[in-house]
């Protein structure tokens, strides 16, 4: 279950997809859009990603900061920010010690067989580091103008 609104959001230390490290801390001061994903370079993981990356002067005009977070590695990372010209970091969380933090790691079935993975799960965190939203059974190809609409709201 993820973490409810109004709660503060868990703090994490990963590694980009360059090697650095960020910190959710780094960002305080500033509205943060931290979504979880399961891999890299699969169709709805490729889908959402696209889609934040289309209407990212939208997120840099509202100063919100996009951060991906998934399971795979640096490299795999790397690979996938330049095979599709991602401009925002993607986070590597191998051992899913932050999506088990926030709630999104769990059982998922695909094709009639069952296995522990990411939940596709999205949480807006306010300037002070608190979850504002959050957005569950999150559909690919709409997400981010979901995102954007409650953007305005908030």
């Amino acid at each position: 279950m993820p973490i409810a609104t109004g709660k503060p959001a868990p703090e994490f230390n990963l590694l980009d997809d360059s090697g650095a490290h960020r910190r959710l801390s780094d960002f305080r001061g500033k509205a943060v859009i931290l979504y979880f994903y399961p891999k890299d370079d699969t169709p709805g993981c490729t889908t959402e990603a696209c889609n934040f990356r289309d209407d990212y002067s939208a997120y840099q005009k509202a100063g919100v900061t996009i951060l991906g977070v998934s399971p795979d590695s640096v490299e795999s990372h790397f690979k996938f920010k330049s095979k599709y010209q991602l401009p925002f970091p993607l986070l590597a969380d191998e051992g899913h010690e932050i999506c088990d933090a926030y709630g999104v790691w769990g059982p998922k079935k695909f094709m009639g067989r069952e296995y522990e993975g990411v939940l596709r799960t999205t949480f807006l965190i306010d300037s002070n580091g608190n979850i504002a939203r959050v957005f569950e059974d999150v559909r690919p190809a709409e997400h981010s103008t979901e995102v954007l609409d409650a953007l305005k709201v908030i």
